[in-house]
């Protein structure tokens, strides 16, 4: 049996006739760039996170800088941000001149360690960047309590977590500005790179409609030097035909993990390996299933890969050890939860379409590399 970390044949297969009918709507109208086809997804992504805008634009990682660029996040400015995270949530604050100030997470969530954020604020933090890793919600009660008490506003990276909700409230409505992936792999998948913003308040938002298109909001007319962001056309058709079936991705991504959870657990596995932590006020949303093995990570991971079965670790380094951070001048040990992460997860597959028979198998194999 096969197991793959991701399919997504399966999905686009089933969707395919709309899609194409989407697509073709966009070629004859030779309209590619923004356009009524983005507008219209753009009020359907406010909708749907609860906000009042929505800005698209080029990338998940575009939409981290743009927020940064909206709040003028440049040379000598700190943002306080995780290394336990993709690569873009630092690079967006150090293409921008800024300096990371990385917290350490917490060991369950994978999230911020929200009890280290406010040791370090200084008067060059000009933003807090927490992460929803893998689809669950960080300590937004508590981040937006830190927000209002220092006058600094929260950017939520929000790429893994569209539809998470923490304490009844959605990703990318919590915080000033949310910023949102397409990535293929995501819950919600462009075919291509994709991405958006959300926020609550005009002014903002006027100000990402302009930065995502050279900074513009009148052809050669530039109020502030922004970057060329646009969200095409034929993404945002392709993405309008996902959007309704995204509520039932998710639960049964949330299935799959309830199965994994049994399996798991009846398999005698909980002392070999951790399960994913969830917030009972939280809504995760399970963009990955992640389970800690604290020994013998790597030589699982290979187990089964040799089995045919998909796994991926996410982050194989923390942030602030990647070779392009040097400079920085932070060590090992310095953010040991972080590191200690980056040893010990694996995620496994957990995409919708996924059936029962090949969760059996993927947790047999478990069981059989521990002899069990």
């Amino acid at each position: 049996m096969k197991v793959p970390l991701l399919d997504l044949k399966i999905q686009n297969d089933a969707l395919r006739t709309e899609i194409d009918e989407a697509i073709k709507k966009v070629l004859d109208s030779n309209g590619f760039i923004l356009g009524s086809e983005v507008q219209t997804l753009e009020k359907e992504l406010a909708d749907y996170c609860n906000t009042k805008f929505a800005v698209g634009c080029a990338s998940g990682t575009d939409a981290l800088l743009l927020a940064l660029m909206a709040f003028d996040v440049g040379a000598g400015d700190e943002v306080i941000t995780t290394p336990y995270s993709f690569f873009a949530t630092a690079s967006s604050v150090t293409r921008l001149g800024a300096k990371p100030v990385f917290v350490d997470i917490d060991p369950q969530t994978y999230n911020l360690d929200v009890s280290q954020i406010a040791g370090k604020i200084t008067e060059r933090t000009k933003a807090i960047q927490p992460v929803h890793l893998f689809g669950q919600c960080a300590a937004m009660d508590e981040l937006r309590e830190i927000s209002g008490k220092y006058n600094v506003p929260l950017v939520e990276d929000a790429a893994q977590a569209i539809g998470s909700e923490f304490a009844g409230r959605r990703a990318g409505e919590m915080g000033a500005i949310g910023c949102f992936s397409f990535y293929p792999s995501k819950n919600l998948g462009a075919m291509g790179d994709a991405g958006f913003m959300t926020t609550n308040e005009e002014a903002l938002a006027q100000k990402l409609f302009a930065l995502r298109v050279h900074g513009s909001f009148e052809r050669y007319y530039h109020k502030w030097v922004g970057l060329n962001s646009r969200l095409d056309a034929i993404q945002a058709a392709i993405l309008r035909v996902k959007l309704p079936h995204l509520d039932s991705w998710t639960e049964a991504r949330q299935r799959n993990a309830a199965t994994y959870r049994k399996l798991l657990t009846d398999a005698g596995l909980t002392e070999q390996i951790s399960l994913p932590k969830e917030l009972e006020n939280a809504r995760h949303i399970y963009n990955q299933f992640v389970i800690r093995v604290p020994e013998r990570r790597d030589q699982l991971r290979e187990f089964l890969t040799g089995n045919e079965i998909g796994t991926d670790v996410y982050y194989p380094v923390s942030l602030h050890l990647q070779e392009c951070f040097a400079y920085l001048g932070y060590g090992a040990n310095d953010f040991p939860e972080s590191e200690k992460a980056s040893r010990e997860t694996l995620a496994l597959p957990i995409y919708p379409e996924l059936k029962i028979e090949q969760q059996e198998f993927v947790v047999g194999k478990i069981a059989e590399f521990f002899n069990l």
